[in-house]
Order: C-alpha cells, then structure tokens, then sequence
C-alpha cells in the first residue's frame, strides 16, 4: 500500500438551497489509507458535503476526483470507489442480510462469479456470520448499521464515507462499531462525519471542522491534540496569596482570581512556571494546597475553534 496516493480531492465545492449557502468553497482530500474526520455541529454543511462527495448531490460549484476520475464527468465510473453509508441505513428490511447482500454485489456490478465470495467476505468482516439468514427488520439497530457497512465495502471501494455510523447505538454497539471502522481503515481510505468528538480521537488521522458551511480547521489529530494542552494551571493556597507576587513568577503571562485562595496562572506552552512556582513556593513560605495543569478537552478545542470564527463575521 502507498501512503502518499491521493484517492479523493474536493476543491472548491459550493452549494446553495435557495439563497442559503451551506456549504461555501470548502477543499481538502484524503489520502489511501488515512481515516479522516469531518466535524461540525448540526446544520453545519456535514451532511451536504457528503451527498457532494457520492454523487447524491451535484455541486453549485467545485470539482470531486475520486480514485483519478472526475465525479461530474465520469459519475458511473467515479461512484464505483466509493462506498457510502447514510444516516439512516439504505436497507431493504425484508430481506435477509444475505439476500440484500447478494443484492448489494449485483448493483455494485461484482461478477457473477464473484458474488458470493464477496458476499460471504462482508459478512465475515462486519461480524454478520451468524445473523445472516434473519430478516434484517428482525435485527437490533447496531446488526441494522453492521449491514449497513457491509453493503458500503462489499464492491471493495477506495473510499468509504461514513454519515453518522454510531448514531442511535447503545454503549457495547457502538464500541463495536467503532472496532469495525478501524478494521476497515487498514484496507480502505474512510471519511466520518460525526459530531461525536471521542469517536474523532479514537478513529481518525486527521481532522476537519466545518461551521455554516465553511471549512475552519483541516489538519492532522496531532496538531489538534496540541492545542489541547495545557496553557494554564490551577493552584490553591491555605491561606490568601498576593496576586502581583503570582504575576512576577517566570513564565506567568496572566493570573486570574477564583477567590481569595485559588488562581489561574496562565501561560505560554513552551513557558510551563511550574518549577519556577514551586520554587517561589518554597522560598516565600506559601501554604500550596494544590497544583493541576488545565487540560482542554477535545470539546474545548472544537468551541473554541468555532467561536474564533463566529467573532470574524
């Protein structure tokens, strides 16, 4: 497998629903083997992005290259890399999932002579073995998204895009599932579009976050994770402490006051005051109760990415 082949790219998509602009110039693209997560709060563009992406929706403007092949010029040929799962599963419930299976490898244009192995790869993959010949009406709603899956990657697609696939699932089917995307991944090139932030961090390679349809942060789930560290500490005392001597410790840039007792002493990432706190600690006699970094959670990050761009409209 080679990392660096690029099987999809998105430049410049565009879309209006009457004057609403949902989704506004957004580019990026994945590469083979990468999990790429698409973040974003309901009504955010997410949903139309993907519908671009499969071909369910033609854009205003822009430009899809799936696998090489021009999604507007060579719809058939392009749609054929692609696996999608919806939302809400395209599923025929009175069938049973081999028989919908074997449906699935026929419009996917698998040869005849190969469907059933394909059929009987899907099942194995998304844990269907011994579900196959129930109707799938019949099924919980975490069997229901496993075929889901499984009609997404029978035809063994460059890219599988994902909408939502843990929405609605217990704790123990969602775990699951998850377990399922990553197995897929090995194999296939996966977008999820989630608003799901731990799914994000457990899943994915990299990140993108879209808000009112425009395209705010696109970049690896390291530089995300970076952002989440720690600025600021938190730190108690027994007894009141002087607000300028916190000021005057190294490496402190700002000191905000809980209460007479607590503080916030923030500071640059590369300028931790940690030691240099403790040391003034020691020195100046001061009765330190406690000392906690302030880590910034995921959900932080994310709040704080869309809030920055709400204030530049």
């Amino acid at each position: 497998m080679t990392d660096s082949k690029l099987l999809l790219e998105a430049k410049e998509l565009s879309r209006f629903f009457g004057d609403t602009l949902a989704v506004n110039n957004v580019s990026f693209n994945i590469k083979q083997g990468e999990v790429l997560g698409f973040l974003g709060p309901n009504g955010a563009g997410k949903s139309t992005t993907m519908r671009m992406l499969t071909g369910n929706l033609a854009p205003d403007n822009g430009q899809i290259i799936i696998n090489g092949i021009d999604l507007l010029d060579n719809p058939k040929q392009a749609k054929a890399c692609i696996g999608y799962l919806p939302e809400t599963p395209p599923l025929y419930k009175e069938h049973t999932v081999t028989e919908f299976l074997q449906f699935c490898a026929r419009l996917n244009g698998i040869a005849k002579k190969q469907q059933k192995t394909a059929v009987n790869n899907v099942i194995e993959r998304c844990g269907l073995t011994d579900v196959s010949k129930r109707l799938i009406a019949n099924l919980s709603k975490g069997f229901q998204q496993r075929v889901g899956i499984a009609q997404a990657i029978i035809h063994a697609p460059a890219v599988v895009i994902l909408d939502e696939p843990t929405s609605g699932l217990d704790p123990i089917q969602i775990r699951e599932i998850r377990q399922l995307i990553r197995d897929i991944a090995n194999e296939h090139s996966v977008i999820l579009s989630t608003h799901i932030l731990p799914e994000v961090q457990m899943l994915c390679d990299r990140v993108q976050i879209i808000s009112k349809g425009q395209l705010l942060f696109n970049d690896s789930l390291q530089m995300l994770t970076e952002q989440m560290q720690s600025t600021a500490i938190l730190v108690g005392f027994s007894q009141p402490i002087d607000t300028q001597a916190l000021n005057a410790i190294n490496g402190v840039n700002n000191v905000e006051k809980i209460d007479e007792q607590h503080f916030r002493l923030s500071y640059l990432p590369e300028q931790n005051p940690t030691q240099a706190l403790l040391k003034n600690a020691v020195e100046n006699n001061w009765p330190l109760t406690s000392l906690m970094p302030e880590q910034h959670s995921l959900e932080d990050v994310f709040m704080k990415i869309i809030r920055e761009e709400d204030a530049h409209v």
